[in-house]
């Protein structure tokens, strides 16, 4: 049996801020040589282009406290509305004014009232929504999934994933992720994560009893 003793891992807030730049950064490479056909490839968020996303992920690097919050009221405490006005406040005339709108918040450490591991889950996983239909393959540290990981089996903020693994065991095979009781559910750390967030495209690098049941909970719109 393969051998996944924990390495020391980073937990402190700077640590996690540097995490995310480094994944900001890598995606920011993986994307700048995109045709204008590729940038409007459908994403794994429903209804969005790939640099539809980007510019999500852009805007939610754009938000402070007070801006979250003046947003939320301006929409009538419809956070939809309020993903969907910042989104297209940072889409930009073109796609590398998209691109270049992301580049500017490639250091960033602005963010909404958010945990900040919330911020690196939400630049790894927004960006397989676009690299996955691109065909763009990023090496993950595992030491950096595993984290992701642990915060997401805990987590229900923003994203539901807490709820959607109830009464399943999930079980890395690449890494020392596990969590919980159950049906299994065993495949790469990425792929675990990508599923518990409700992504699809995934559930062919996962095995197990718990795989039907984690894919009947829904997917992500």
């Amino acid at each position: 049996m393969t051998d996944f003793a924990p390495k020391p891992t980073p937990h402190h807030r700077t640590d996690i801020w540097s995490l995310t730049h480094t994944e900001r950064a890598a995606l920011a490479a993986d994307l700048a040589g995109l045709t204008s056909e590729q940038w409007t490839t459908p994403s794994l968020c429903t209804g969005l282009t790939v640099r539809e996303v980007l510019a999500h992920i852009t805007a939610g690097a754009s938000l402070t406290p007070v801006r979250w919050l003046t947003g939320v009221i301006r929409c009538r405490f419809d956070f939809d509305k309020q993903v969907a006005m910042r989104l297209a406040e940072q889409l930009g005339a073109t796609p590398a004014e998209t691109l270049a709108g992301f580049r500017g918040i490639v250091t960033s450490t602005t963010k909404p009232p958010l945990p900040v591991m919330a911020l690196l889950g939400e630049t790894i996983v927004h960006g397989e929504d676009i690299r996955r239909p691109l065909g763009i393959r990023r090496d993950y540290p595992i030491e950096v999934l595993t984290l992701v990981a642990e915060y997401y089996r805990r987590s229900d903020m923003v994203v539901l994933a807490k709820g959607r693994i109830r009464d399943l065991r999930l079980v890395a095979t690449d890494g020392p992720f596990t969590t919980g009781s159950g049906a299994l559910v065993a495949g790469p750390t990425l792929a675990l994560i990508m599923a518990m967030t409700g992504r699809t495209g995934y559930w062919n690098e996962l095995e197990g009893d718990g795989v039907a049941t984690l894919r009947a909970r829904g997917k992500v719109t």
